[in-house]
């Protein structure tokens, strides 16, 4: 019976409760705004678009919009509203950061061992979904961004107990779940 790396139940649970607490954070945000104070924040990855704007919130929703303007595009279109207001990250997002920490919690508890094959067969739909609206007329909905975010986050938390299970590993080529 495969036994997990010393210390990696613990971080999996902290890295678990870490990712939980910024799920909380971007729902709770656009509640501590006025309701309809937060339209349009339609942006690009990598930049912060709408500085001027978010620096007259509240600092906990300056904090957790700023995490979103930069690391989220933000387009209005594909963002859910919550009090009247966009959330900080895009539908996608939300299901990402949904899914990873409970794919966390369960792989602290559970006695199994992910393999690179499933991480990229759970990417395949969110890659599809993606790629077909970049380079096509084709347009996406948010219940299905945000199902395709779900496998995303459940391949991004696959991914990140592989790393953790072979960094902790005495014998790393005894626990490599790269192969097959």
């Amino acid at each position: 019976m495969h036994r997990f790396p010393k210390g990696l139940k613990g971080m999996e649970l902290a890295l678990g409760l870490v990712l939980t607490a910024l799920l909380f954070c971007v729902i709770i945000a656009p509640f501590t705004l006025p309701s309809g104070s937060v339209t349009d924040l339609s942006g690009s990855v990598g930049t912060i678009d709408n500085g001027p704007r978010i620096s007259h919130f509240n600092p906990f929703a300056q904090a957790v919009y700023y995490l979103g303007d930069i690391n989220c595009h933000q387009i209005k279109e594909r963002t859910y509203v919550l009090n009247g207001n966009e959330m900080p990250v895009c539908s996608r997002d939300l299901g990402i950061l949904s899914a990873l920490p409970i794919t966390l919690f369960a792989l602290a508890f559970i006695n199994f061992r992910p393999r690179f094959w499933m991480v990229i067969v759970l990417l395949i739909p969110m890659g599809l979904d993606g790629g077909l609206q970049a380079f096509t007329s084709y347009t996406s909905f948010n219940e299905l961004r945000f199902i395709t975010g779900i496998l995303g986050g459940i391949a991004a938390g696959l991914f990140l107990a592989m790393i953790a299970r072979m960094a902790l590993s005495p014998d790393p080529a005894s626990e490599s779940s790269l192969s097959g």
